[in-house]
């Protein structure tokens, strides 16, 4: 008597299921995870005072110009670098009890100018630092 061989069985794979679960899971995913807003920071920016205040003798005031270059009290620097600032500011602010750092930069001035000038006046031990701005109708500096 001869005996058929049977065939192996091949193994299936029933993709119909499969998309069924994984709508399954994706929607159970969808229902259970919190979306969060992030959150945003909400800005109170400073305006510019029309009035033009009178000259303080306690200030030590950095121009930038819109390529980096610096001056201290309207004295040119040759040095761009913070020890250089630092140096300056320092000087110029020797003699006097609190000196408040002014920072008048160009508009077009690299963000790292005033930084290093921030971290400047920083090392030279100048604890009040404000920034010259202009009003946006009559142009007067701050």
């Amino acid at each position: 008597m001869k005996f058929r061989t049977q065939r192996p069985i091949e193994p299936e794979i029933n993709l119909i299921a499969f998309i069924d679960v994984l709508l399954v899971i994706l929607i159970f995913l969808m229902l259970s995870s919190t979306y969060n807003k992030y959150t945003e920071v909400h800005l109170n920016l400073p305006t510019a005072d029309t009035k033009v205040q009178a000259e303080n003798a306690q200030e030590i005031l950095v121009s930038i110009t819109s390529d980096g270059q610096y001056a201290v009290n309207k004295q040119p620097l040759a040095q761009r670098g913070v020890k250089g600032l630092t140096l300056a500011l320092s000087q110029a602010g020797s003699g006097l009890d609190k000196p408040m750092l002014v920072i008048s930069a160009d508009a077009l001035a690299p963000h790292q100018s005033v930084i290093s000038v921030m971290e400047a006046g920083k090392a030279a031990g100048i604890q009040a630092i404000t920034f010259v701005t202009r009003a946006p109708q009559t142009g007067a500096a701050r």
